[in-house]
């Protein structure tokens, strides 16, 4: 006779994984394909490397900022352009601080 599991396997969290793997690849193509040439060389690397370390109160900051307008975007993330009080968010300093420390390093050896 067969043993039967009475206990179904939780697979919420396999869910929840492939939910938060989804969630950064639509992340992922909207900052690659702005459109804005200089927000693409910001929010695509960004999106790979910082992204997916960031918590969901993170990523949904981050999806508040990638919903707005390219030239007001990269005008804030430059710091040309002040940035609306609800755009100063931490995740704001970390795409400033990105820019800063490898989008920068990066045009110097050539990139765009």
């Amino acid at each position: 006779m067969t043993d039967i599991d009475a206990h179904p396997q939780d697979d919420s969290g396999d869910q929840a994984a492939l939910a938060r793997k989804q969630r950064l690849g639509r992340i992922q193509f909207r900052s690659w394909r702005r459109g804005f040439r200089e927000a693409d060389m910001v929010l695509g690397p960004f999106s790979d490397q910082v992204a997916p370390t960031l918590t969901d109160a993170e990523l949904d900051q981050l999806e508040l900022l990638i919903d707005e307008e390219d030239q007001w975007l990269y005008g804030w993330i430059i710091e040309r352009d002040p940035t609306p009080p609800e755009f100063e968010t931490p995740v704001m300093a970390k795409v400033r601080a990105f820019m800063r420390e490898h989008v920068a390093a990066e045009v110097g050896k050539g990139i765009g």
